[in-house]
């Protein structure tokens, strides 16, 4: 995005979220609640080149993808930000972003504090929100219900998880998802409160703010 295009008042700028956690900690389900509240924000699909899960849909929940189709987007700077976790890359589409957020859409963006780290250097005014489990054995709990893993990668996973759990402190806000409805409260009140911030609200109802005086 250039300088210029950040500056445009008329754009109405949207508000971008990160959204981060160890495996298993709840945030995909708490995203999908909240999307399901909320759907007017949408939700960025990443591309990876991990193998899809079952019941994973190509463009749904990712955009799957060959290693060498996905080093060749990166080496034309396609990406927003990318990273190799658990020895898989993933990367966020930079024009659906800043197209979306120059036209006043929010964006919901589920990411891995790496990724967090690249995204605040292009968008510094993102909102992030870290989601903890309660417990090391209520997250080990979780990831054995789910099902989706092997003992090899769950094993691997709870071992990645206190070196991600480090980064919290480098985000906004901190949910621990010890009841999910409320840890989905807290979520909810965290992107209405940031959403009602003075230059959102002056991007969005401009007219209003222009009736009333108020410069913007």
């Amino acid at each position: 995005m250039t300088e210029q295009s950040r500056k445009e008042p008329a754009s109405g700028y949207g508000s971008l979220f990160l959204v981060s956690a160890p495996s298993g900690a709840g945030k995909s389900s708490l995203v999908n609640a909240l999307l399901a509240q909320m759907p007017d924000i949408a939700l960025s699909i990443s591309t990876t080149t991990r193998a899809p899960r079952p019941g994973e849909v190509n463009g749904r929940e990712y955009h799957f993808s060959t290693v060498e189709d996905f080093l060749a987007a990166r080496d034309r700077n396609e990406f927003l930000e990318w990273a190799e976790v658990h020895g898989n890359y993933y990367g966020t589409s930079r024009k659906w972003i800043e197209d979306r957020m120059l036209a006043g859409g929010d964006v919901l963006l589920e990411i891995d504090w790496q990724g967090a780290r690249q995204v605040r250097k292009h968008f510094p005014e993102a909102v992030s929100i870290f989601i903890l489990p309660p417990s090391i054995q209520a997250l080990e709990d979780r990831l054995h219900k789910r099902g989706q893993d092997s003992e090899t990668t769950i094993t691997k996973r709870l071992l990645g998880a206190g070196a991600e759990m480090a980064h919290a402190s480098e985000f906004n806000y901190v949910i621990i998802n010890r009841v999910f409805e409320d840890a989905l409260k807290e979520f909810s009140a965290i992107v209405t409160a940031s959403r009602l911030r003075f230059d959102k609200q002056a991007a969005r109802c401009r007219d209003v703010f222009i009736q009333l005086g108020i410069p913007g």
